[in-house]
């Protein structure tokens, strides 16, 4: 486990050889060997390492690793008045949340890559390295961000993670609409961002620590802000600012549907395995944390099942595959943030698991049917493909079924769980989850009823023996596909990485059995430990010397395990009703969805425009700042510039005023008094005769006028 520090920077090294040299110099294989390789490689330490923790007993599974002093020991002042040692090591720490997130990265990640070496095989060769050179560094980031035993080192992957998602969702930056989606992106971020930064220095205005387990320990010893908003509730309340702009939830969510103009195995990376979920990890991290900010919790909570239902019914009427997709994906955040603000850390961190597998399956089956139909994103264009493409029909099922939580499909287990701890803390969240989980079911097979059944509705093309044809007009505008002979299955590296999550969505559920069915629950035993303090004061233990976070988790409300398998029966009853639905609709009577469109008109045109709120942030915020950007424009060119100007001309005024007061008044002045002197010499030198007599004459003239004057005063 001391070599941890290699997982994030293999990953790393690719990035950099593919940037600084691949580009160059590189075929497309080799650039895409080497990110493979790397990520290959960063997978097999992961596993390693996370085999040497099983091997800890529960309560010592934790491992930190120094690998140098980031910021040396600075004199800083904390919230007590005391003057603390700031310091920061460059430091990584493996326990079972974050050994849970590096083999979710690693492991997704790699298949991804793998499949990314067939799906971008037709991209110029300098485009294929600079691709998996960002996707290296994005994995480099990521890892950087689960590992980081510290709030700065966190920070450090998270701004990470944000730039690379720039950089591939943009990457076809030739074309405005992904352009305009990586600046979306990246704004959009950095807002959640703000909150972030307010929250990492009030943790150490207020802890005088920024390592997340000196910070849980000392929280754990603080009261529970149950009845005021304290210093923990705005620690978490700006800590949940940064996760709604990393995790897409409302009002930060509108950044994550338009990022679909990336590259599909962008999609499925960043914006279903990875990226997206730091938001989650972010808030597990800090559990002890919100757990003694209730108030805060709540706002978690209902954030997240208000974005889960919006997204929800929002991919209802989407037509773009990948936009069901990716509304889809803010859905299923939502209910991750709920079951973190229902205090179920373990059954959020379980569901962003198995979300990995089956929504990144979902993400590159959909690339798949992308690379069918050359580039064709809309299902209308569709239907009919399950003979064509065998096995992503297959798949997709799979992970169709898992999202809508049927059993035994892996996205059961967790729905389930959250389902089950929603329902034991608040019913109205239940409420709201319970319905979200039937438009899942509905709008997810509608997706895989208009794709892959009913009549074939796609262009035509012409058979090999008559000769290729292009099938529309902007069809292979895709990713540089070259001429369509018509739906075809994906080549063996995108259909194994497909078959690969597929086993996921399948089995990954099975750790997380609930006791309910006879299972032992082995997630939340096994991520418990990362969401409790390891040690704390006797301030906060009680008589027992139990933790109070832990203590009020087991004290929590319950029910019988008759209950409890009713409610599964009922959740997959939804799941089921969702699914006939979404037949009824679209494979037995198609027409039915045509008339509810037509009858229903204002409300399907509001979902349609996702419920406006795009054009709403272009009507405001967009706008405003523009105007304000011009009112600062003008307001520069006619008040600062005109008073810089104005002073310019005054000090030209002023200065002609001196060079005519200079030029007639001082030199006049000076010239006047040279002329006097020059007129009286000429008078006086009259006087220098050279006769003695006249001198005498003088001197008696002068007597005479001296004695007069003496005489006269007198």
């Amino acid at each position: 486990m001391k070599y941890i520090w290699l997982i994030p920077l293999l990953p790393g090294i690719g990035a950099a050889i593919n940037g600084l040299a691949g580009i160059r110099y590189f075929s497309r294989k080799a650039a895409g060997l080497l990110a493979c390789a790397m990520m290959v490689g960063a997978l097999g330490v992961s596993l390693a390492a996370v085999w040497q923790l099983l091997a800890l007993p529960p309560e010592a599974r934790a491992v930190d690793v120094v690998v140098a002093q980031w910021i040396p020991s600075i004199p800083l002042m904390t919230r007590g008045g005391a003057v603390g040692a700031f310091s920061v090591p460059w430091g990584f720490r493996l326990d079972p949340l974050s050994a849970l997130m590096i083999l979710v990265v690693t492991g997704i990640g790699t298949l991804i890559h793998v499949y990314s070496t067939a799906y971008m095989a037709d991209e110029p060769r300098g485009g294929v390295a600079r691709f998996f050179s960002y996707l290296n560094l994005f994995c480099f980031f990521m890892l950087m961000l689960v590992l980081g035993n510290n709030v700065l080192v966190m920070f450090v992957g998270w701004e990470g993670v944000g730039l690379c998602s720039y950089l591939l969702i943009g990457y076809w930056y030739e074309k405005k609409s992904a352009s305009d989606a990586g600046k979306k992106a990246f704004i959009t971020n950095r807002l959640g961002d703000w909150g972030f930064i307010l929250g990492v220095f009030l943790i150490y205005y207020t802890f005088g620590t920024f390592d997340f387990r000196a910070i849980q320990n000392a929280a754990a010893t603080m009261p529970f802000e149950t009845a005021h908003f304290g210093v923990l509730s705005f620690i978490c309340l700006f800590l949940f600012v940064g996760a709604i702009g990393k995790s897409a939830q409302i009002p930060l969510y509108v950044w994550l549907p338009d990022a679909m103009e990336g590259p599909t195995p962008v999609s499925a990376l960043i914006h279903a395995a990875t990226m997206v979920t730091a938001g989650v990890y972010m808030v597990g991290r800090n559990a002890v944390l919100f757990s003694h900010a209730p108030q805060v919790l709540m706002i978690v909570a209902i954030v997240g099942v208000l974005t889960a239902f919006m997204a929800a019914s929002i991919g209802l009427v989407q037509y773009d595959i990948k936009r069901v997709l990716a509304y889809s994906t803010v859905s299923q955040l939502g209910y991750m943030f709920t079951a973190m603000g229902v205090g179920a850390f373990s059954a959020g961190a379980f569901h962003l698991m198995t979300h990995a597998f089956f929504k990144a399956l979902l993400f590159l089956g959909s690339g798949s049917v992308i690379h069918a139909m050359a580039g064709e994103q809309d299902m209308r264009r569709m239907g009919g493909l399950k003979k064509h493409l065998p096995v992503t029909y297959a798949t997709m099922m799979v992970g169709t079924l898992a999202i809508a939580g049927i059993p035994p499909f892996a996205g059961f287990f967790s729905k389930d769980e959250i389902l089950f701890r929603a329902f034991l803390a608040n019913k109205a969240i239940w409420v709201i989850a319970v319905a979200t989980a039937l438009m899942t079911a509905f709008y997810m097979f509608r997706l895989i009823y208009m794709t892959f059944d009913g009549a074939y509705r796609g262009p035509a093309w012409a058979t090999a023996a008559h000769g290729a044809a292009q099938p529309h007009d902007d069809a292979g505008a895709g990713h540089g596909h070259g001429p369509w002979h018509g739906p075809h299955e994906s080549p063996t590296p995108m259909t194994f990485a497909l078959m690969a999550l597929a086993v996921g969505a399948i089995v990954a559920g099975f750790v997380g059995i609930p006791a309910a069915l006879g299972g032992g629950n082995a997630i939340e035993q096994f991520l418990e430990p990362s969401f409790t303090a390891s040690a704390v004061h006797e301030a906060g233990r009680d008589s027992a010397g139990v933790d109070q976070a832990a203590q009020e988790r087991e004290t929590a409300p319950t029910v019988s395990r008759t209950t409890e398998i009713g409610l599964m029966g009922f959740s997959v009853l939804i799941a089921v009703g969702g699914i006939l639905l979404a037949h009824k609709f679209y494979v037995a009577s198609p027409e039915i969805s045509d008339q509810l469109a037509e009858r229903w008109a204002g409300a399907h045109r509001t979902l349609s425009h996702k419920y406006y709120v795009d054009e709403l942030y272009d009507a405001t915020v967009i706008s405003g700042t523009f105007a304000s950007g011009r009112g600062l424009w003008a307001f520069d060119r006619r008040v600062v510039d005109g008073a810089v100007n104005g002073t310019g001309w005054v000090t030209i005024i002023s200065s002609w005023f001196s060079g005519l007061t200079d030029t007639h008044v001082v030199d006049g002045v000076v010239n006047l008094v040279g002329r006097a002197c020059e007129e009286a010499s000429f008078w006086f030198r009259k006087l220098q005769s050279g006769l003695v007599q006249n001198y005498a004459l003088w001197m008696l003239a002068g007597i005479f006028a001296f004695v007069s004057i003496y005489l006269f005063v007198r």
